[in-house]
């Protein structure tokens, strides 16, 4: 694999160098389940024997089924010296059952960042949410026109609020995973940080500028959710929020960024959520006079989370169900509460 285009040139020396070998294999001839575990020795060409010129690395996998299919395996290993690199990749122990033959990778090292497995698209995720966020803007600036409000003033805030919430979201990831602080260039967001504080400063800036705080969120909200949809497929390329293994026929084949097998695409079912969500607030928005200014925000912020606790289950890494259940509960009591409103409006 090589570097990743100019972008691997022009940042080949820059620290930290790193490697992200694969091993790709098929179970599809085995005769009965099983575990594997994948050994990767690797040796820089040009090395001299200093320290970050060999590597040696074990990855296990467990409870394989032979209708798994492909399975790609990567590992990734992180402050090595620069160059050409020779990788031996193969089983441990060899097993009948699971015959897997043993692989030479000729690769070079490069920012430690962009050293990613097969099924990593690290630009997806910036492009389709920056898309995502143009036409929630869009969509916003539209409805608030509809509305006779400032919609230079408005989208300002939303664009104020956007720069704000990104970094907020990145917090956010870091407290939720218990990473240091010093990852947080290289940590993902939680979309949870970014709304919480994008929509904190839509609220208060409308407030101060003696604007309705509600009819500007109701104005933001399908926009929102319809952004939503364009960005979420982006978690799916890059690699995060992965669903858990399937051997169900509806699997699509995607890597968390260290396992490349079939999996449950829980990122597209929030994706077709969410645009179900975002044009049913349209909808409410062009054609019901809500009971209450901020009532179809609440609506479509209460069912998006009800649907995505439901998801969370189908993740590799889900939430307790205990707190689940609870989050459910409460969203689906506002949801009831709003329904009543609506009739009865």
């Amino acid at each position: 694999m090589p570097p990743h285009g100019c972008a691997g040139g022009v940042l080949a020396n820059a620290d930290p160098q790193g490697l992200a070998p694969s091993y790709t294999f098929d179970t599809s001839d085995w005769v009965a389940p099983g575990s594997v575990a994948i050994g990767f020795a690797g040796t820089r060409l040009d090395g001299t024997g200093q320290p970050g010129d060999r590597f040696e690395r074990v990855e296990r996998l467990r409870d394989l089924d032979p209708r798994t299919g492909r399975v790609t395996i990567t590992t990734r290993i992180q402050h090595l010296n620069p160059g050409p690199w020779r990788i031996i990749a193969g089983p441990v122990q060899t097993d009948p059952a699971h015959p897997l033959p043993h692989k030479a990778i000729v690769t070079a090292t490069q920012l430690a960042l962009l050293a990613q497995g097969p099924g990593v698209r690290l630009l997806a995720w910036p492009v389709l949410v920056g898309l995502g966020a143009v036409v929630a803007v869009i969509v916003q600036a539209l409805l608030v026109e509809r509305a006779g409000l400032s919609v230079a003033t408005v989208v300002g805030l939303s664009v104020l609020g956007c720069l704000l919430g990104y970094p907020s979201g990145k917090a956010w990831f870091l407290v939720v995973n218990r990473r240091p602080p010093r990852e947080f260039l290289a940590a993902g967001a939680c979309i949870q940080g970014f709304l919480l504080i994008a929509l904190a400063v839509v609220s208060l800036g409308a407030t101060l500028l003696d604007v309705s705080a509600g009819i500007v969120l109701d104005a933001t909200a399908p926009g929102i959710f319809l952004g939503m949809a364009i960005g979420r497929p982006g978690c799916f390329l890059t690699g995060c929020c992965a669903g858990r293994p399937t051997l169900s026929r509806w699997g699509l084949w995607s890597s968390d960024r260290r396992l490349g097998i079939r999996r449950v695409p829980v990122q597209l079912y929030e994706a077709v959520a969410a645009l179900a969500i975002g044009i049913a607030g349209l909808l409410l928005v062009l054609a019901v006079t809500p009971p209450f200014p901020g009532a179809i925000f609440v609506g479509t912020i209460a069912a998006y989370t009800f649907c995505r606790q439901s998801l969370f289950r189908l993740r590799s890494q889900s939430h307790t169900r205990a707190g689940r259940l609870v989050t459910q509960t409460l969203c689906g009591a506002v949801l009831a509460a709003l329904l009543a409103a609506f009739m009865t409006t």
